[in-house]
């Protein structure tokens, strides 16, 4: 319990230190008027109140990814915690704050234009190709997932399922962003909430009761725990597995979306990098919570691999399983309603604003005005009938790359922040250490993990010394990039 509650108030720490530091360097100006404000239109540009903001930044960038990639990620064992507070509060929540602030900066634009303002248009456009996969990837995913849960609770047809979801994407996607998602996020806030408090205090009681025992981090507990450790090597697979809680690059798709909703740069840390630590500090309590409900990691391997009993059939557990019997045991039948409502809604407070961001990605590209519906749909109707034919699709396929996209879009963003910092005249570090260890960890990705995850499964050293070469050069260009800035 000492080594959960001690990053449990790291993460609050880093918040009240580290990201005050962060925004002072960056130069928030609570003088400037923001887009909300001076490019208000009343559908995408809305000034809503900070409260609201936080909350729907905090489920755009939230889902189901801090629990089911931190159970996931419990897996590997007790380094899972290290990588969350540490990619929580120096990666993460960084790369989330510059890419809210400076969509602020730059009238609320979206990552591909600030990517081509900062590193030049050959970047910007394999930028919009990752971003426009990356989008529709997750929108799709997050359909196909709540309509099968959906399914198997009311006995349904999951096509009606489908399109009972879809029909809400789309008016999500079309209407003012206040309209819908403004209105019915902070009851599903509520309930995303609510499931990571009553776990908090579930530990909390049990281990004072004696009930739960939650695995202290020891030099001991420095290795990987995975039970297949040859394709699921910890350094880099443990990165790639949790994202979300660390540091994902699908946040930056969303930033923008709220930088045109803020009314003042002094909510900036709040909004972009406290939503950051809400989400690690969620995804911690459920990493501790599978590895302490299942014995410790080797149980929580051996429940996903080998399966246990459950109502007298050998069933083999997912994360959906293990929060529901996680839920169920230590919340009660009230806590495994809100839990199983939580991982229906979830993943679809990331779903709708995917399609949102690819609506306003598309348009932005085509510098196609979006205060009418009609211009809209223009962009919508294509994009959601690819969805759709997507959702007949076998998705299994295309889902597994999603994960190394999404820490290359966050490696981008963090070297785009790194070359307006050089712009800016200003010490780099704070992104280009980030941007560095992301490199190495996607670089080295492609090489060590297996065919099926989209890799050459060769050698982990043949791996870490391709990723290294290409972090330390990147590094190393940037560095000269920075003392030619300088001299100029």
């Amino acid at each position: 319990m000492v080594t959960f509650l001690v990053c449990i108030l790291a993460l609050v720490l880093g918040y009240v230190f580290y990201g005050k530091f962060v925004d002072r360097f960056f130069g928030s100006d609570p003088s400037r008027k923001t887009p909300a404000l001076t490019d208000a239109d009343g559908v995408d540009y809305i000034a809503m109140p900070t409260w609201k903001v936080f909350v729907i930044q905090f489920l755009n960038i939230a889902g189901l990814g801090p629990i089911f990639g931190a159970i996931l990620g419990a897996a590997y064992g007790p380094m899972a915690y290290l990588w969350i507070v540490i990619g929580c509060i120096f990666m993460g929540a960084v790369h989330d704050f510059f890419s809210g602030m400076l969509s602020v900066r730059n009238d609320g634009a979206n990552m591909p234009d600030l990517v081509g303002k900062y590193m030049g248009q050959k970047v910007k456009k394999v930028m919009t190709v990752l971003v426009c996969f990356l989008l529709l990837a997750i929108g799709v995913s997050f359909v196909t997932g709540p309509a099968d849960l959906l399914q198997t609770l009311t006995g349904w047809d999951k096509m009606i399922w489908l399109y009972i979801v879809f029909a809400y994407y789309i008016l999500a996607t079309l209407l003012p962003i206040d309209k819908i998602i403004g209105s019915v996020y902070p009851l599903f806030g509520a309930v995303l909430l609510f499931m990571a408090v009553g776990i908090f205090g579930a530990m909390v009681v049990g281990d004072i009761k004696g009930t739960v025992e939650i695995q202290e981090l020891s030099l001991s507990s420095f290795r990987n725990y995975h039970a297949d450790p040859g394709n699921n090597v910890l350094i880099p697979m443990l990165f790639v597995v949790i994202s979300c809680g660390a540091i994902s690059g699908f946040h930056s798709t969303q930033s923008p979306l709220m930088a045109r909703c803020l009314k003042n740069e002094k909510h900036a840390r709040p909004v972009f990098y406290g939503a950051m630590i809400a989400e690690g500090i969620v995804a911690m309590i459920w990493a501790a919570a599978a590895i302490s409900y299942f014995g410790g990691p080797e149980g929580l391997n051996q429940a996903a691999t080998e399966g246990i009993m459950i109502d007298g059939v050998l069933t083999k557990v997912t994360p959906a399983i293990a929060v529901d019997m996680i839920c169920k045991s230590w919340l009660g039948k009230f806590g495994a309603v809100i839990a199983i409502i939580g991982v229906i809604v979830c993943p679809i407070t990331s779903g709708d604003t995917a399609f949102r961001s690819l609506r306003l990605t598309v348009a932005d590209l085509a510098k196609y005005d979006q205060k009418k519906i009609g211009r809209r749909l223009v962009i919508c109707v294509p994009a959601f009938i690819l969805a759709y034919f997507c959702c007949m699709m076998d998705f299994s396929t295309i889902w597994q790359y999603v994960g190394i996209c999404n820490q290359l879009l966050a490696a981008f963003v963090l070297w785009m922040a790194t070359s307006y910092l050089i712009g800016q005249k200003k010490p780099h570090w704070m992104t280009s250490i980030p941007a560095t260890f992301l490199t190495f960890v996607c670089v080295s990705y492609f090489f060590i993990a297996p065919f099926k995850a989209g890799g050459m499964h060769l050698p982990p050293v043949a791996g870490y010394c391709v990723g290294a070469a290409a972090a330390i050069a990147l590094l190393i260009f940037f560095i000269y990039k920075g003392r030619k800035a300088r001299l100029a």
